[in-house]
């Protein structure tokens, strides 16, 4: 077989919802060498992909040079098919059996993008996102998470200030769930983040007891996956991350305020949210909002409704103390 091309996203999160429609994908060509484009921060969640031949990154270039990069190292050959998520015109500049193009995203779809990928391509019900974690994945995890009292992971960074819930909020709250009162009594913590994102999940993770708490910040996106899996729940803000620990299993509640839960919601019947009094237009449609120079918009919600949801997620899927 001469292959299948997919066209996923750049962003963390992004990629992770389109694992589901890539899955089904794979099992419609089986056997057939694997190549996925994507950007460079999502490339790593396709290292253990089964049939995978590489990963093309897609680091953005000035006047779409990416795409040219793209088209160039996958012109040479005929596929079987060309997978685009992009919507972009590609897939009609290679040789290619079959094409399959999602029309670009409208923001005013109302529905979440799990449901619009699916759609796209004629999945229903729309495939679940899915990581392929290895052995090596889970062992790192053992070491990084052993045995003991169950784990309560947080995620106290976003990859834009105004989606970030106040770091003494995140503290608190793991206080009140592994308190002697909490769902998780006698948990221990972890705090997960990106590398250069230390600096602002520090204060989360130094108001925590040190026996009790754990640094994940900075472990690979597969480690980081398998770990999840161990967890007992996951409370973060709206970032790959969240869409991580939803796919992995983690019970899973996502943290809203200027995003739009309708679209990014965590996916899975483990999964819930709760948002900022504000809806998602009230807070981005504010005079001056600019995302990149916005502080946080997530003081809407307090440490009492994230406990009830908290808890309420727990009670749902029987897990709570």
């Amino acid at each position: 077989m001469s292959g299948l091309l997919f066209v996923t996203a750049t962003r963390i999160g992004d990629a992770i919802l389109s694992t589901g429609v890539l899955g089904r994908f794979l099992a419609t060509w089986p056997g057939a060498p694997v190549t996925v484009a994507c950007g460079p921060a999502a490339a790593p969640l396709f290292a253990h992909l089964p049939g995978l031949e590489r990963v093309h990154v897609m680091a953005k270039r000035k006047g779409g040079g990416h795409w040219l990069d793209l088209w160039q190292s996958a012109v040479a050959r005929r596929w079987d098919a060309v997978v685009d998520l992009r919507g972009s015109a590609l897939a009609w500049l290679l040789r290619a059996d079959r094409r399959r193009v999602r029309r670009r995203w409208r923001r005013d779809d109302p529905r979440h993008r799990v449901v619009e990928l699916g759609a796209a391509f004629g999945f229903n019900p729309p495939p679940p996102p899915h990581l392929w974690l290895d052995d090596a994945d889970r062992a790192a995890a053992d070491r990084l998470l052993p045995p003991g009292p169950p784990v309560l992971a947080v995620g106290p960074t976003a990859n834009w200030r105004g989606k970030e819930w106040p770091a003494e909020r995140f503290a608190e709250l793991a206080r009140r769930l592994t308190g002697p009162a909490g769902p998780l009594a006698g948990a221990r913590v972890a705090v997960l983040a990106d590398a250069g994102e230390r600096a602002r999940a520090a204060p989360v993770l130094d108001a925590l007891p040190a026996e009790r708490r754990i640094d994940l910040i900075g472990q690979n996106l597969l480690v980081a996956g398998a770990c999840l899996e161990r967890t007992a729940l996951f409370v973060g803000n709206d970032t790959g991350l969240m869409h991580l620990a939803a796919a992995a299993g983690a019970p899973t509640l996502g943290l809203f305020g200027p995003s739009d839960d309708r679209h990014y919601a965590p996916w899975g019947p483990r999964a819930a949210v709760v948002r900022t009094a504000a809806s998602h237009a009230a807070l981005v449609g504010a005079p001056g909002f600019d995302h990149r120079t916005t502080g946080s918009l997530m003081q809407g919600l307090s440490v009492a409704a994230a406990e009830r949801a908290a808890t309420d997620l727990l009670l749902r899927i029987g897990t709570a103390a």
